[in-house]
């Protein structure tokens, strides 16, 4: 009877769990802006605890946080503005440089390796061409509708229409003090995560524009921007900042020793903020595997594209937290996190 239950069980495990990643794949419009809003909104949980004790009525807290939520949005849209602004007036002059580049690495690869490549008129010209007007109107429509949803969610996290510690006791943890627990340790960690991954990300894109500066590479903000949005993307983000902006650079720059120590310079940013100072900042205790990142970066990338890649290492933080509190699962939370288990 028992080997039955067991038999049964597994079963219905096969079945539940690709039905279950199906589900998060096709209502994808509304698990990603959930997600998300709920790490926005552990963010600002402490900042509407401390108003709370102020006797600061929940209605006003939320429009506070919203209000800096909106500051935020408005001084990252004035960014990307004043750098766009850049892009416009210098795109003709950065549209010749191109061409005479890749001129000249026709020949290169004429000359050394024997590979035609086939002279097209203003090759360059052609890759900016506006093309695909429906696809970019659906893709702003899509986008505008993510963002509202988010809003809203972070309005009923906030207003705890939708209490997480409740969630918890009712459905997975079934007990109060072990609820309380992993919500608290849930939060203390997204938390954590959010402000070292928020500051680091800053940091390099502040140190990435001023090499820039430094080396006289166009467009400083715009670059500087792209890395701290590309940063959040663990692992995978910085290879993408240093491959392109390597890429650019070789049309503005020579090719020669100055090029070589600008992508030693922006490489050495991205260690130096990626891998030496975030580990540092995080501390021992939110240490995730390294195998782990990687399989929870493909299988979220895959499941939801971009914004599964940047919310990986969140969701499988709070999947290690959930499994901590089951001694049968605590051996999957360890292996997360790469300690041996032990006694307690």
């Amino acid at each position: 009877m028992l080997n039955k239950t067991r038999t049964t069980n597994i079963l219905l495990l096969i079945i539940v769990v690709p039905l279950v990643f199906y589900l998060l794949k096709i209502l994808s419009f509304i698990f990603i802006p959930l997600i998300f809003s709920m790490f926005i909104a552990l963010l600002f949980l402490p900042l509407m605890r401390w108003l709370g004790r102020r006797n600061v009525p929940k209605l006003v807290s939320i429009f506070i946080v919203l209000f800096l939520v909106a500051g935020g949005l408005k001084i990252g849209i004035e960014l990307i503005h004043l750098s766009s602004k850049q892009i416009l007036a210098s795109n003709a002059d950065f549209l010749a440089k191109a061409e005479i580049k890749l001129a000249d690495l026709k020949v290169y690869l004429l000359e050394s390796f024997g590979i035609v490549i086939e002279q097209d008129s203003n090759l360059i010209g052609q890759l900016f061409e506006k093309e695909n007007l429906g696809s970019t109107i659906d893709f702003l429509r899509k986008f505008l509708t993510s963002l509202l949803m988010t809003a809203f969610f972070v309005v009923l996290w906030l207003a705890e229409s939708i209490n997480v510690h409740k969630l918890l006791n009712s459905t997975l943890l079934k007990r109060k003090h072990t609820s309380v627990k992993a919500f608290m340790k849930i939060e203390n960690d997204l938390i954590k995560f959010i402000k070292v991954k928020f500051l680091v990300s800053a940091l390099t894109g502040l140190f990435t524009g001023l090499m820039c500066v430094f080396f006289d590479v166009s467009f400083p903000i715009f670059w500087g921007l792209f890395a701290f949005a590309i940063n959040f993307v663990q692992m995978v983000g910085s290879f993408i900042s240093v491959i392109l902006l390597s890429i650019f650079a070789f049309v503005e720059l020579d090719p020669s020793s100055m090029l070589f120590f600008f992508i030693v310079a922006i490489t050495m940013v991205q260690v130096t903020f990626g891998a030496i100072l975030e580990p540092i900042f995080m501390g021992k205790s939110f240490s995730i595997n390294i195998i782990a990142v990687l399989v929870m970066l493909m299988f979220w990338g895959f499941l939801w594209g971009i914004p599964g890649l940047i919310m990986a290492i969140p969701i499988t933080v709070f999947i290690k937290i959930i499994l901590e509190q089951f001694p049968g699962t605590k051996v999957i939370a360890n292996l997360l996190s790469g300690t041996q288990t032990s006694l307690e």
